[in-house]
């Protein structure tokens, strides 16, 4: 059974920098697209970015200039560089996984706490 295990939160002040990890296991076919979500306390959950095996990135606007989305596909990981972190970075992080043949199938982590303190 594949899964998607996160690392990498914690706390932090603000202006500081973390590095998020996801690693897939169960399998070695690599995903068309690799991601992260984040959901703050009473918000619904939202993109921060995403990575396409060819390597096409896209962020949500907050993250531009600041976060930095990367993977290796040889070991099914993605990361996020998480730079300038702001108190409304705060959240639990999930990593995200899709292919999309022969049926789309998504995947996700359990979640990962990221805690920016003002």
């Amino acid at each position: 059974q594949e899964q998607l295990v996160e690392s990498g939160g914690g706390l932090v002040q603000a202006g500081g920098s973390l590095r998020l990890s996801c690693a897939a296991s169960g399998s070695s076919a690599s995903f068309n697209v690799m991601g992260w979500y984040r959901q703050a306390p009473g918000k619904q959950r939202e993109l921060v970015a995403t990575i396409t095996s060819g390597g096409w990135t896209n962020y949500v606007h907050s993250a531009k200039g600041r976060f930095a989305i990367s993977r290796d596909n040889a070991k099914n990981t993605v990361y996020l560089q998480m730079n300038s972190l702001k108190p409304e970075d705060t959240g639990v992080y999930y990593c995200y996984a899709e292919r999309v043949y022969p049926r789309l199938l998504t995947y996700w982590g359990q979640g990962t706490q990221v805690t920016v303190s003002s």
